[in-house]
């Protein structure tokens, strides 16, 4: 009996076939499109049509240009079928069994690249569980595009499923997914490119899981400057990781421009566009004829010499010069393809599902909470926040305890360990950053390195009263006072709006530290960022070391009593 196949499309060749289906390379049959179509396998019954809508559903949230696109979900009486862009481009598996170990530059941009596409999916509330260099397909102008979402889930969903070789520990527990899950696979790959090996090797999965449970991060092997990526991103327990992919992004980009220069991102292009250009055989579109005659071998080299004249244009998704898809989907076509009906299909028994239409069965968690949820008020100003976040008072404090709160967010804490307990309960009355959360000060600590309630000045990260032993926010083993070094100049700073105030915005990059006894300070390898607003009338401070999401923009909406 002949496999059922969407209508309109004309299948060009399979690219490949497995326990979740088929996936065949398309073109439109009136625009010309190539598309690639994921067919769920004939016969599926309910739950893995379930699922094939759910994997719709989550890809429909994702819109960015490192995750190749959904188009549309097309329900048939005979089948189901995912019709999505086609990359024109080579696995990253190929392209390191090719190469093996990639230049620091390129293995760093691949990062980025994934980082970014990752971060657009954990903002839809959806968790890959499943990156992988197979997962990555590497464009002739050296961008990378994030596919197969076959396994995702929302976060804080999820069951022992994924790559064992690239699986995070607590994927092996059977725990729920959650960003950090895709971070660690994403180092785990990061560590492959620039190393040419996989970060652990086992004869069978039980090993392998011990290994990625217990066993040291094996950073020898990876270039001095990129081994606190490393260590961060592969960190056995998820809440020492960075708390987000787009926090991680940051940190990336400040290690290599510390490297490697400002230019980095330029030679990390080209390289990659040259190396994925010497597979250029191997493009699809090209092998398919989708393209002008020739267009494989010269896109890959103009996407090469393009890249050797961009400022990392492909890194942030703007390349210039490719002749892959997205020039063919570009435009007129493209949008025919992406939004539009197809016309009698109903009548033939056909669900056509546009990518975008939200999924109403499914509470997702947004990286920017919506305006709906609770009023939280601060005496002078009240915000709206989502209804799990939790207010209380720091009554414990000399000065102005009417005026200085604690918020809680959602989250895994990571208790100190520094502290006897009974001092620990002490020091958590008065600041207690070892839980998600952030605080709104009334009249500041000081900064200065002394005790006390001081005049606050914005030439310095902010601590606590108790900030000689405060803790990494993510790391209870460690003390998150950072290095001098640290503590001469911000990493950003501008100003930020509360409500229709603007305040003084800084952001301070803190090393984790080992703590020796006076001025003696040993980076541990993590770091986090602190990020304040500081008004000066009325005195108000809001300190955040945990990343909040969305804080930023709920603090933009606030209302002034």
């Amino acid at each position: 009996m002949a496999e059922w196949r969407v209508s309109e499309f004309d299948e060009v060749r399979e690219l490949g076939r497995g326990a979740q289906g088929r996936v065949a390379l398309a073109r439109h049959g009136t625009s010309g499109t190539p598309v690639a179509i994921k067919y769920l396998p004939a016969g599926a019954g309910p739950e893995a049509k379930d699922a094939f809508r759910n994997e719709a559903r989550m890809l429909g949230r994702v819109d960015d240009p490192h995750v190749a696109r959904l188009y549309r979900l097309v329900e048939h009486e005979d089948g189901a079928a995912l019709i999505m862009e086609a990359v024109e481009g080579v696995p990253l598996k190929r392209v390191l069994a090719e190469h093996g170990a990639l230049g620091p530059e390129a293995a760093l941009l691949v990062l980025k690249g994934s980082l970014r596409g990752l971060a657009a999916a954990h903002a839809a509330g959806v968790v890959h569980r499943d990156y992988k260099p197979a997962n990555v397909v590497v464009r002739a102008d050296g961008l990378s595009k994030l596919i197969d979402f076959g396994i995702a889930v929302w976060t804080g969903e999820g069951d022992r499923s994924g790559t064992p070789v690239y699986m995070a520990p607590e994927q092996w527990r059977g725990e729920p997914a959650t960003p950090a899950t895709d971070v660690y696979a994403a180092t785990c790959v990061f560590y492959e490119c620039v190393t040419g090996e996989r970060p652990y090797r086992a004869d069978d999965r039980l090993a392998l899981m011990g290994l990625h449970a217990t066993a040291p991060i094996p950073v020898e092997n990876v270039p001095e400057p990129l081994r606190t990526l490393v260590l961060q991103g592969m960190s056995k327990e998820p809440a020492y990781r960075p708390p987000s992919a787009a926090h991680f992004v940051g940190e990336l980009d400040r290690i290599a421009v510390q490297a490697y220069g400002p230019d980095w991102e330029r030679r990390g292009v080209r390289a990659l566009a040259l190396a994925a250009a010497a597979l250029a055989a191997l493009f699809p579109l090209a092998a398919a004829g989708l393209v002008p005659a020739g267009a494989g071998a010269g896109a890959a080299a103009a996407g090469a010499g393009a890249a050797a004249g961009t400022s990392g244009a492909a890194a942030s998704g703007t390349a210039a010069g490719s002749g892959g898809v997205l020039s063919a989907v570009g435009g007129k076509a493209g949008v025919a393809i992406a939004g539009a009906a197809i016309a009698g299909t109903a009548a033939a028994g056909v669900g056509v599902y546009a990518a975008t239409r939200p999924a109403r069965d499914h509470v997702t968690v947004a990286a920017t909470p919506t305006p709906s949820g609770k009023r939280m008020s601060f005496g002078a100003f009240s915000i709206t926040v989502p209804e799990s976040w939790r207010l209380t008072r720091l009554t414990d404090l000399p000065g102005n305890p009417e005026g200085n709160y604690w918020v809680s967010t959602p989250g895994r804490c990571s208790p100190s360990t520094l502290l006897p307990e009974e001092q620990r309960d002490e020091n958590r009355k008065a600041y207690d950053n070892n839980c998600p959360g952030f605080t709104v000060i009334g009249e500041p600590w000081v900064n200065d390195g002394s005790t006390g309630w001081r005049s606050f000045r914005v030439n310095g990260p902010w601590g606590p009263e108790t900030e000689a032993f405060r803790t990494c926010p993510h790391r209870g083993d460690l003390n998150g006072i950072g290095t001098p070094e640290d503590r001469e100049k911000p990493a950003r700073t501008g100003t930020g709006p509360v409500g229709t105030r603007s305040a003084q915005y800084r952001e301070w990059r803190l090393n984790c530290v080992f703590l020796n006894g006076a001025n003696q300070f040993r980076p541990a390898g993590a770091a986090y960022v602190q990020r304040y607003w500081y008004l000066a009338d009325p005195r108000l401070l809001i300190v955040d070391e945990w990343d909040t999401p969305g804080l930023r923009e709920i603090l933009a909406k606030a209302t002034w009593a």
